[in-house]
């Protein structure tokens, strides 16, 4: 009975931003898991080698290109689903963009294009999954903040703006939806090594930084991050919602 808490065999999964990083490795998870995973993503031929990929080993995948800064595409993709009886059970808000600069010299349009891909795109396409999971009653929205939803770090105002808004917007999704039967939470991954990353796991004294900082000395992989979001997108989380769970191998505990 306890394994059967987070079998999500008969769910479909949304996951934005999936055609790498950490949207590919939520999404493999979610699928061996046993859901039918939707991929997202902007460049259609990445997005449908990673579905390619991911249905070579034996799992039931979908795609949906379109631009989570896009009000008018997210509505478009929902009514299409709405139009092929495809329902979306799990929600996973990941798409995500990166911006470092210090905020003096910081332009205007580049801090609302990270707010608007990291944060405002999570409201749009959470609020048009919530509509339709609130007619049946059911829904798992899991997004996807980090260890800036709680400390900020210099260079990276804009990020760090929009992930602390994760943080609230998730509990404001879990204080006006959880009576419709949709739990919301968040994820906090810690340092992982990603694409995104890839200057700062290059960069050898940002990496000692990490480690040094890290109780667990070491970066996080994509994969570690799948358990947790199989919990939260699973009946194993039923009475669960308006968390953030921080997956950092310990840094935010510690000074």
């Amino acid at each position: 009975m306890s394994i059967n808490l987070f079998d999500l065999t008969g769910k479909t999964a949304l996951i934005t931003g999936s055609s790498r990083g950490l949207g590919q490795a939520f999404a493999a998870g979610l699928a061996a898991a046993g859901a039918r995973v939707i991929l997202n993503g902007v460049n259609e031929a990445r997005l449908e080698e990673a579905a390619c990929e991911m249905r070579a080993q034996g799992h039931d995948v979908l795609t949906a290109a379109f631009d989570v800064s896009c009000e008018a595409a997210i509505k478009a993709t929902f009514e299409r689903f709405d139009d092929e009886g495809i329902d979306v059970d799990i929600l996973m808000n990941n798409a995500g963009i990166q911006f470092r600069k210090p905020m003096l010299e910081l332009e205007t349009a580049d801090w609302q294009r990270v707010l608007d891909i990291n944060l405002t795109a999570s409201f749009v396409i959470g609020r048009e999954a919530a509509k339709r999971m609130a007619v049946r009653g059911y829904g798992k929205i899991i997004n996807i903040g980090s260890l800036t939803s709680e400390l900020a770090r210099a260079t990276v105002a804009p990020y760090t703006v929009a992930k602390g808004g994760i943080k609230m917007l998730t509990k404001a999704m879990a204080a006006e939806w959880g009576e419709k039967g949709i739990q919301s939470n968040a994820i906090g991954p810690g340092y992982m090594v990603t694409d995104m990353n890839e200057a700062l796991i290059n960069n050898p004294d940002f990496d000692s930084w990490v480690k040094a900082r890290t109780p667990m000395r070491r970066w996080g992989l994509p994969d570690e991050l799948a358990g947790t979001a199989i919990y939260l997108a699973s009946d194993a989380s039923n009475y669960v919602s308006g968390q953030i769970i921080y997956a950092d191998g310990g840094m935010i505990s510690v000074l």
